[in-house]
């Protein structure tokens, strides 16, 4: 009888040493949480040895989600398509606006 655990499907899909990609389910949150909100600006972060490269969007409120995406390249063209301005975070850092939010949400227990 051979024993199946839980995740062994999963790490069979990867192989050692790859990063898993954005995929179609990111990019529909992404559209999803920034059509909901108003004053969404796009900060790309860098790929990593951990993680892809990801794009954290950034309501007016400083309310923030974050997804992979493919690329600088596809960060622009998402921005363009929905009308959101996008920034590297590398050059321009995060707004003071998330950092307050992330305070607030700690204080709320939340």
């Amino acid at each position: 009888m051979v024993e199946v655990g839980l995740f062994d499907s999963l790490r069979r899909k990867r192989r050692p040493g790859t990063l898993r990609g954005a995929s179609e389910s990111d990019t529909r949150h992404l559209e999803a949480w920034s059509a909901a909100r108003r004053g969404v600006e796009a900060f790309v972060e860098p790929r990593t040895s951990v993680t892809e490269t990801t794009v954290v969007l950034i309501a007016h409120d400083g309310e923030w989600t974050r997804r992979r995406i493919g690329s600088l390249d596809e960060a622009q063209r998402f921005g363009r398509k929905h009308g959101i301005p996008v920034y590297e975070v590398s050059k321009v850092g995060y707004p003071q606006r998330m950092r307050e939010y992330t305070q607030r949400m700690r204080k709320q227990g939340g």
